[in-house]
């Protein structure tokens, strides 16, 4: 299982990255740190899944959501956000996402949506 991290937080990538690793042991991630190279790395790579932080440099996390979506459909995107504002959840949950989950990510979100994950992988 191939994951795309997205963030422009090197620690941010680093701490999701590690948690992430902990309950899929056996996937690959790879990372972007703004959202014109995580566009390039989600074409080039095709990801089975992405994690993807809203406020980052060069292209919005809400523009690259659209732009992946308009490439595939069916793209299996975890949005991971400090932007909690009702309006922002409700906007991002009509693109289709996975899952919304707010920051700061820990081991009790990562657990739940690795086992989504695990689940939806596997079938």
């Amino acid at each position: 299982m191939k994951i795309l991290i997205v963030d422009d937080s090197v620690f941010s990538q680093k701490i999701n990255a590690q948690y992430i690793r902990m309950f899929l042991k056996d996937a690959e991630i790879v990372f972007a740190n703004d959202g014109l190279e995580g566009l390039e790395r989600y074409k080039e790579l095709q990801p089975d899944y992405v994690f993807l932080d809203l406020l980052m440099p060069k292209l919005h996390g809400k523009e690259l959501l659209n732009l992946i979506k308009q490439h595939d459909h069916n793209a299996r995107i975890v949005v991971i956000s400090a932007d909690i504002q009702k309006n922002v959840r409700e906007e991002i949950s009509q693109y289709g996402i996975l899952q919304f989950i707010n920051k700061p990510f820990n081991e009790e979100k990562a657990k739940t949506i690795c086992g989504l994950i695990r689940d939806d992988y596997n079938g």
